[in-house]
């Protein structure tokens, strides 16, 4: 009889233990918590998580939420423990905020609450840097865009991803614009191509599209594509000057261009600065007359000195500069020429490098 009333007093310690109503794992001693008086824990003992009895002049921690591995922070530590703690046996309750919490984002963001949320609060304070992190920062308008603007789905609470591409959002954009018609014209998708992502506006910014078939620098550097492309067509608009300059070409009287039969070929006597200023005609040597180079450099100081006819750049004079005062004479030095005349023309056809 002794021998069982031995065991009864070893084993049934522990028996209670074991059926602790919290779980296995809880070894607090029930007085820490509870008293005879009621089941509720006195408030001035739990503090976030942290079980405090006071034993004396010290207190000493019975429990610590901390330990779990889940800390009460924000809004976890002041709420009821029955809010997450559906049953007796708290180990049930898991750590995860979807086991709590309803997904409104219906997964359409992943199921880390933490991403984007903090126990603090449910406002989400780092929009730039999940956007950075999935590989589309927000620039420019982005930045201020409201999120349905981007992400239309069914509820205003579903993210789902919609892509990278500018195309993704701005396919209405694109086949609606028609100065110039985007469409027509087989522009690329591409939007950043020309357009500016960085920038407040969504204008075309000059320099930044991929032009390098033909530099938009100096003169060209304008903002307005239909000031060379006039009809729409941003696939066969020529490159050589004429094509757009003709006009000015044409209404050039001082000189007439037209009249003195200059070439039509711009850059040969135009630079590509505002105002379209003259070159220094060096290549008037190769193509006409030298006159930089040779004996004729340095003994003139302007065109009219040899085109002496106003505007007609065509004709020239070398008898004005070269006084013959003996024509006869001169003809005589000439007679073993055949069909010589005492002309700027003739000479031109016997000198043209203006060598004797």
């Amino acid at each position: 009889m002794k021998n069982y009333i031995l065991l009864l007093m070893i084993f049934l310690p522990a028996y209670f233990t074991a059926q602790n109503p919290h779980g296995a794992e809880i070894k607090t001693d029930c007085a820490a918590c509870h008293s005879p008086e009621s089941w509720d824990i006195p408030a001035a003992r739990w503090n976030a998580g942290e079980l405090v009895v006071p034993e004396g002049a010290e207190q000493r921690t019975f429990f610590s939420h901390t330990k779990t591995g889940f800390p009460l922070t924000g809004q976890h530590a002041v709420i009821d423990c029955r809010d997450c703690h559906r049953s007796l046996v708290f180990s049930e309750a898991r750590s995860e905020c979807i086991s709590c919490h309803t997904d409104l984002h219906q997964m359409t963001v992943g199921d880390d609450c933490t991403r984007c949320h903090s126990t603090e609060n449910w406002l989400v304070d780092n929009i730039t840097q999940l956007h950075q992190d999935n590989g589309f920062p927000l620039f420019g308008n982005h930045i201020t865009a409201a999120c349905n603007q981007c992400h239309t789905s069914e509820t205003e609470l579903r993210f789902d991803r919609i892509g990278n591409d500018c195309i993704n959002c701005h396919l209405e954009d694109f086949t609606a614009t028609t100065s110039p018609d985007h469409e027509a014209a087989g522009y690329s998708k591409d939007c950043m191509i020309c357009h500016d992502v960085t920038s407040p506006s969504w204008e075309w910014i000059a320099g930044y599209a991929n032009h390098s078939f033909f530099p938009l620098t100096d003169g060209h550097d304008i903002a307005d594509c239909n000031a060379c492309h006039t009809n729409g067509d941003f696939t066969n608009t020529p490159t050589d000057c004429f094509a757009c300059h003709e006009d000015d070409f044409r209404s050039t009287t001082s000189p007439d261009h037209e009249a003195g039969g200059f070439p039509m070929d711009c850059s040969l006597c135009h630079n590509t600065q505002p105002g379209w200023p003259a070159t220094d005609f060096s290549q008037h040597d190769q193509i006409y007359f030298p006159i930089f180079s040779g004996k004729h450099k340095g003994e003139w100081n302007d065109c009219t000195e040899c085109h002496t006819t106003p505007g007609d750049f065509k004709s020239f004079s070398c008898i004005d500069c070269h006084e013959h005062n003996n024509p006869a004479k001169l003809a005589r030095e000439h007679d073993d020429v055949s069909g010589y005349s005492f002309s700027s023309p003739a000479c031109y056809s016997c000198h043209p490098d203006g060598d004797e």
